[in-house]
Parts: C-alpha cells; sequence; structure tokens
C-alpha cells in the first residue's frame, strides 16, 4: 500500500499566513511518518486562476501573471523555512499538466451528461468564489469573510451535483470515504440531506477577465475557479495525458488522503466526490479537516486583515518552535488562538527545559562520569516500556488524526526520563562509586535516542540534533539543542 497525501492549493492573492502553515506541516508530519514504513507521495500547490487573484493584481497595479508568479513563489518558498518535506508542487497558471488534466475531466463529465448550460441570478461572493443562497448568510453577509455579495446574472454551464446526493451520502456514512473528525462528517451528511442543488461550474470570460482555463469548445466562458482547483489532485499526477504516476497514486492501490481546513470542507467532501464519481474515476479515502486559527480571536486570513507571518515567526523564534505550538496546541476539532507569548512558552517549557535540558544532562554525565563512553546495557530499564510503546501509540493516533495525542506519546519518554534522573540522582551513584551508574547512563541515552527517532515526523531538524548528540559509542561534547526563547 501506498500514500497520496495532498493540502488544498491556496489562492495567492496575498501573502502566506498561519493559518496555511497548519495544514503543511500536518501534511509534512504524515508524509514522514508514513515513509517509514511505505511509499507516500506528498503534494501542495497554488490556486493561480481565481478572481480573487486578478482583483488583488488589479489593485497592485501589476499584471495578473507576474502578480501570481510572484506570491506563489512565496508558498511554494514555505518548504524551506518550515522543513517540508514536499515531493511535488503544482502552478494551476503555469503547469503544462494542469489545462491538459482539467480539459479531459471536463469532458469525462460532460459524457456522462452532467454539464448542461442555463441562465443563472445568485448572489456571489468573490472571496469565496461561490453562489450562496439568502438563507446561506448572515444578515445578508457572506458567513465567511462577512461581505456583502454581488449579485450576478448570467448563462453558465451547471453540474448535475443533484444526481450524487443519494450515493455520496451512502459513501460518507459507510466510512467508505472517510472525513475526520466526526463533527465534520456529520456537517456534510447533515449539508447532503438537505438537498443537493446543481451548481455553475463557469463564468462569464468577460467576469473572469479572460483570466483561468477556457471551457471546452465554448471560449466564450471560463471554467470556475473551484473546478479548476480541485482537479489539481488529479492533473498533477499527469491525469491528462494517462501518466504513470495517475495510475500509481491515485488509480492503483493506494491511500487518497486530503488535508484541508473546514471553510472548504463541502468543495472537498461533496463537489470534488461529485465530479469524480461524474467521471468514472476512483475517489479520495479520507479528508482531514482542520479549524481554523485566530490571533485575538480573529480568523488569521489573507483577506481579513488579521494575518500572522509563518517565515517572520521562524526567523524569530526558529522552525522547532512554529512546528511545535502548531502540533500541540492546535486540537483534533476546534479553532485555536495564536499569540508569541504561548509559542514562547511552549517552546521554553518543553523544548528547551524538557527535552534540552534532558539530552544535555544526559550527555554532560556520560562525558563527566565515563569520558564520554556509552556503558553497555545489561538487562531491563524502567525506561524500556515508555520508549517500546511511544511508536505504536503516535501512530495510531496519528491515524486518527489527533496530532496532539500523537506528540504526547513521544513526550512521556522525555518527562518519565527527567523524572527518572531526579529520583535515581546519577550524580549521587558517581560519587559513590555505584556501580549501577552505568545501567543507569546506558538506559538514558537509549531513552534519548528514542526520543529522536520517534520525534522524527515532527521535528525532523530537532531530531536529527538530538540524534547526533546521542550517535555512537563514544558521545560528541555537549551542545545545547535549544535555545530558550523568553
Amino acid at each position: 500500500m501506498s500514500t497520496y497525501i495532498t493540502t488544498t492549493i491556496p489562492y495567492v492573492n496575498a501573502r502566506p499566513h498561519l493559518g496555511f502553515a497548519l495544514e503543511l506541516v500536518q501534511a509534512d508530519v504524515l508524509a514522514r511518518h508514513g515513509r517509514r514504513t511505505e511509499a507516500v507521495r506528498f503534494q501542495a500547490g497554488t490556486d493561480d486562476n481565481s478572481l480573487k487573484n486578478v482583483l488583488a493584481a488589479e489593485a497592485a497595479g501589476e499584471h495578473v501573471q507576474e502578480f501570481v508568479d510572484r506570491l506563489a513563489e512565496e508558498f511554494v518558498g514555505l518548504a524551506g523555512p518550515l522543513s517540508l518535506s514536499v515531493d511535488d508542487v503544482i502552478r494551476t497558471s503555469r503547469d503544462p499538466r494542469h489545462r491538459t488534466g482539467v480539459e479531459r475531466l471536463w469532458r469525462a463529465c460532460a459524457d456522462s451528461g452532467d454539464l448542461y448550460r442555463r441562465h443563472y441570478e445568485g448572489l456571489y461572493c468573490v472571496g469565496c468564489e461561490q453562489f450562496y443562497g439568502e438563507d446561506e448568510l448572515i444578515e445578508g453577509r457572506c458567513p465567511e469573510h462577512g461581505t456583502v455579495p454581488q449579485r450576478v446574472s448570467e448563462e453558465n454551464w451547471f453540474f448535475r451535483l443533484s444526481r450524487y446526493a443519494e450515493k455520496l451520502h451512502d459513501l460518507i456514512g459507510r466510512g467508505e470515504l472517510r472525513i475526520e473528525p466526526p463533527e465534520r462528517r456529520n456537517e456534510v451528511l447533515s449539508f447532503i440531506a438537505g438537498g443537493l442543488a446543481d451548481f455553475s461550474v463557469s463564468r462569464s470570460t468577460e467576469r473572469a477577465r479572460g483570466w483561468g482555463i477556457p471551457v471546452p469548445d465554448d471560449p466564450g466562458q471560463v471554467i470556475y475557479v473551484w473546478w479548476d482547483a480541485l482537479g489539481n489532485y488529479i492533473t498533477a499526477l499527469g491525469y491528462g495525458q494517462d501518466g504513470a504516476d495517475y495510475r500509481r497514486w491515485w488509480a492503483g492501490d493506494v491511500r487518497r488522503v486530503h488535508l484541508a481546513g473546514k471553510g472548504v470542507l463541502r468543495f472537498h467532501a461533496v463537489y470534488w466526490p461529485a465530479m469524480l464519481l461524474s467521471a468514472g474515476l476512483p475517489l479520495p479515502d479520507e479528508i482531514l479537516v482542520h479549524g481554523y486559527l485566530t490571533a485575538g480571536g480573529r480568523k488569521i486570513s489573507k483577506s481579513g486583515g488579521g494575518t500572522v507571518d509563518p517565515v517572520a515567526l521562524v526567523r524569530e523564534y526558529g522552525v522547532d518552535a512554529v512546528r511545535w505550538w502548531l502540533l500541540r496546541e492546535v486540537p483534533k476539532a476546534g479553532d485555536a488562538d495564536f499569540t508569541a507569548e504561548r509559542l514562547v512558552a511552549r517552546a521554553d517549557d518543553e523544548l528547551a527545559n524538557g527535552l534540552g535540558n534532558l539530552v544535555n544532562r544526559v550527555v554532560s554525565m556520560v562525558h563527566r562520569y565515563r569520558d564520554g563512553v556509552v556503558p553497555a546495557r545489561e538487562g531491563p530499564g524502567e525506561l524500556d516500556e515508555v520508549c517500546r510503546e511511544a511508536p505504536a501509540l503516535a501512530s495510531a493516533a496519528l491515524d486518527d488524526y489527533d496530532f496532539r495525542r500523537a506528540t504526547t506519546a513521544v513526550w512521556d519518554i522525555v518527562d518519565q526520563a527527567n523524572r527518572h534522573i531526579n529520583r535515581v540522582r546519577p550524580w549521587e551513584l558517581a560519587k559513590a562509586e555505584d556501580p549501577r551508574l552505568d545501567a543507569v547512563l546506558a538506559e538514558l541515552v537509549d531513552a534519548c535516542r528514542a526520543v529522536a527517532g520517534n520525534l522524527a515526523p515532527f521535528l525532523p531538524d530537532a531530531a536529527d540534533r538530538v540524534a547526533r548528540q546521542c550517535a555512537g559509542d563514544r558521545l560528541p561534547p555537549p551542545s545545547p539543542v535549544f535555545r530558550r526563547l523568553g
């Protein structure tokens, strides 16, 4: 079995924010963990063909392609600062794989009789790039952006979403299409049970400002950006050319996992599976939905005005502190409020004072009492059980997409090792020339090595530093693993 892991592809109408970094880091953890036992492909990208991007470029006084190119590079460039192990990136306005695949998907749905033209009038939120019914608005405003939608009247192509309501409800209800957490699955089931209306899948070329992929055989229309964007999960695999990557990573014996924010759940759990059913293609197996990050109670977003720059955070506090806060503080279900103070407190308490202090104490004692030579292990130790159980506990938590619980399984080793030192007091054993000191030091070195191995998917940089401090029969001189931030 192999696993194909994807993130959503963000609009490039403004610079990246911490909310999207959350999704990237979660996907990276799953990818790094999965590669221990199977082949994994970790896919990311950018959504270039949006009216939002066009309007942002006009406001900036830039040509649209130049504008999206510049900002797309910032999104793609997150891989370095966040220590991501992305295997491939697709850009919807630049990548030749994309248009060919989108056109093929369109024709496949057309061949199924699921595309038709009709006149339509409705309330359209440019921020969401979707139509809303009056009953979905909150005091006449978009529930996501708080803006008043535009009234749009034009003739578009429509997709017969209504045809797939029963099938989707059955697939999700049986768990064949798994949606986590359960609250989000129930939300989708309720939405489907309320009735699915066909939705518009094109825009007039005039309203789209000529930006996007033209509808096949209808150049007066541009393919709706969400249809365009959702296709990236297979166009990046060469679906348009029936490439080997598509056969391996989508059509083959593979687990297909999407990560998405709760604001785009409807598109990923309803629209996209219906499109695939129409085209006769395999569906995703699992959709992991995360909540929002807020700052001072206000949603972090590109368009909402409240934003936190992940690159600036890494520059100031380091990648380990940023990744650790995202993995330790954000719940499986629900939102999380970010402050720099919380990030610093978490990093100093657990990374610097917890793990960093443990490794420094252990390595220093091995040098002080045994000239840096790690004593041989003789028999079991008190920390063996927690070290032995951690991989399975972390793996089970990640299978459940609970990153907090997964990191806790690793952190239990650190906690128990620190308590073990305080209880056994190796310095007193050394002073008394107690022969038990060798076993204590050997066990503590093994515990630090276990932490490094289990920590690698979560904090790859820190795990590498810990591993190097504890490598070999003769340990290198002690060196700080983390710096204190506060």
